[in-house]
């Protein structure tokens, strides 16, 4: 194709010419270039003011027990976001903006958390610092997004343009957003958010943590009221110790101290330090369920267990995994049974962890489903055949579910288990004698000299209650379910003598219940009751009454 002659382009390129000479006049028009300028000023704050804002606006709040991350991100449609490890997050429609806050709780302060049960005023004014305490992070939190944002885009601008005309702008622009988002948050807000949240996470945690949430914050203050009664009971409980008639535990007597389903409540481990020091106990055993949901969030839970201060003995119970196990065992002074057979001043305790591992299951089986309750009786008769082949006299075998306790009347005198949440005593059926010199028979137990005697051996099963008032499911019901826990006495036979059975926090009452049981005294009739709430004469007038 043959170019055109330069008389027809000839005028073209003068048009061309002159456009461009109008278009490089506009450019540098001052009003144009202050555009730019302007532009070129907003993008560099708000983009760093943005970035400033996601990576530094965020502070740490102490609300009651719990440390409380909080953090400010930028959004479309703003909102507030709750974490609650292990269980999932809640969703509120709180606010309106451009600002999305989140909050994520973390672990319970183990010294907070003390305070609280140790000082009754503590517990009843947490609630009322819990809004001051809110109110004042989301304050410091706002505060600390406005000037980070300034901030950001201050050093963004003096580093981009090199003017102190334009950092100044930057640093107004800055502070005019973030200034006009948070009190757009603030104007927007809707209280009654919290009672339309929106959960995401385990379908079955779902009713935990929104269903429940509400029956659980009614009750709380009632409980509340409760602890602080039981705190102010606990020390006089103990001082009618002494006052006990008709068992006198001799100086060589063994001490242990039964405990079942903390289900995560951090009032059992100051409770049980409490048991053992003034009950000069020897060992803790422990029948399980120790948290709720077994996730590797809660193994923190068991570092509470060197507090304790003697030797902690437990056994996995169906809320406990693998991993809470293997945490129990990190520990120092804890002794994991799954199998196996151990001795602890002189007491040889055997035991075996639930077989099954159900947080997110009924406590009972489905109706025609007996897969749960042969697997049960087969782990039962596993720890059977273990004591069996240790040659030893075994004095107390744990396990969590009572329905793993049959196989072992005749094998042992005393089993210890959980999971029910209520405490029970009661002797296990005689198992029949087997044809002389059947396999596994039960009729020829060894002793201490490992001369076997003949006959099966009375197996006494105490079921535990809950050492944890069952976690937050003892909060659904219309009264908190009871703390309980039980020292039991054994002589230098290591036979057991008497128990006390001790509750705190009973049902609709704020009293705490120490009951002494001599075993062979009847049906291990109790040989007293103490009620502190009538304390003895000796002790001070000005006790609460029933």
């Amino acid at each position: 194709m043959s170019e055109l002659p330069a008389p027809v382009l000839a005028p073209w390129r003068r048009r061309l010419q002159a456009t461009t000479a109008r278009s490089g006049r506009v450019w540098r028009h001052r009003w144009f270039r202050r555009v730019r300028v302007a532009t070129a000023v907003g993008l560099v704050s708000i983009t760093a003011a943005m970035i400033g804002v996601m990576l530094f606006a965020h502070t740490g709040i102490n609300v009651g027990p719990f440390r409380a991350e909080m953090s400010i991100r930028p959004s479309l449609v703003g909102g507030t976001e709750v974490d609650i490890p292990p269980l999932g997050s809640l969703h509120l429609d709180s606010h309106r903006g451009t600002l999305h806050l989140k909050v994520a709780l973390g672990s319970l302060d183990q010294s907070r958390t003390e305070e609280l049960i140790d000082n009754p005023t503590a517990i009843s004014s947490a609630g009322d610092r819990a809004v001051d305490e809110v109110t004042a992070g989301v304050t410091r939190l706002a505060l600390r997004t406005v000037g980070l944002a300034v901030l950001s885009a201050i050093l963004a601008a003096a580093l981009i343009f090199r003017s102190v005309r334009r950092t100044a702008a930057a640093g107004l622009t800055a502070l005019v957003v973030s200034a006009g988002s948070i009190g757009l948050a603030a104007a927007t807000v809707r209280p009654d958010a919290i009672s339309e949240p929106r959960y995401e996470g385990l379908l079955v945690n779902a009713p935990a943590v929104v269903g429940d949430a509400r029956r659980i914050a009614d009750n709380y203050g009632r409980y509340a009221e409760q602890l602080q009664q039981i705190v102010s009971n606990v020390s006089r409980i103990y001082t009618t110790v002494s006052a006990l008639p008709v068992y006198e535990p001799a100086g060589n007597t063994t001490r242990l101290l039964h405990v079942s389903d903390l289900h995560l409540n951090p009032a059992s481990w100051g409770l049980i330090r409490t048991v053992v020091e003034t009950f000069d106990i020897d060992a803790v055993v422990d029948t399980g369920d120790m948290v709720d949901w077994g996730s590797s969030a809660e193994t923190g839970f068991a570092a509470s267990i060197p507090s304790v201060k003697v030797p902690y003995i437990y056994v996995r119970g169906n809320h406990d995994s693998v991993s809470i196990q293997s945490a129990v065992a990190r520990q120092r002074n804890a002794i994991v049974l799954d199998d196996k057979v151990t001795t602890v001043d002189g007491v040889t305790i055997a035991g075996i962890g639930d077989p099954q591992f159900t947080p997110d299951k009924s406590e009972t089986n489905k109706a025609g489903d007996n897969s749960g309750s042969e697997l049960l009786t087969a782990t039962g008769e596993r720890l059977a055949r273990t004591i069996r082949d240790s040659g030893k006299k075994v004095d107390v075998a744990l396990v969590h579910d009572p329905e793993m306790a049959p196989p072992l009347s005749g094998v042992v005198p005393l089993v210890l288990a959980g999971h029910k949440h209520q405490r029970s005593v009661a002797m296990l059926p005689v198992p029949s004698a087997p044809a002389p010199g059947a396999s596994g028979s039960p009729s020829a137990s060894p002793t201490p000299s490992g001369a076997a005697v003949e006959g099966p051996i009375p197996t006494r099963l105490m079921v535990e209650g809950s050492t944890g008032g069952a976690g937050l499911r003892g909060l659904e019901h219309e009264e908190p379910t009871p703390l309980s826990l039980s020292v039991l006495y054994f002589d230098e036979n290591h036979t057991l003598k008497a128990y006390d059975d001790i509750q705190l926090g009973g049902t609709g009452q704020s009293n705490v219940e120490m009951q002494r049981n001599v075993v062979g005294l009847g049906d291990d009739e109790p040989a007293i009751t103490l009620t502190p709430s009538t304390p003895p004469s000796s002790l001070p007038a000005t006790q609460p009454s029933r």
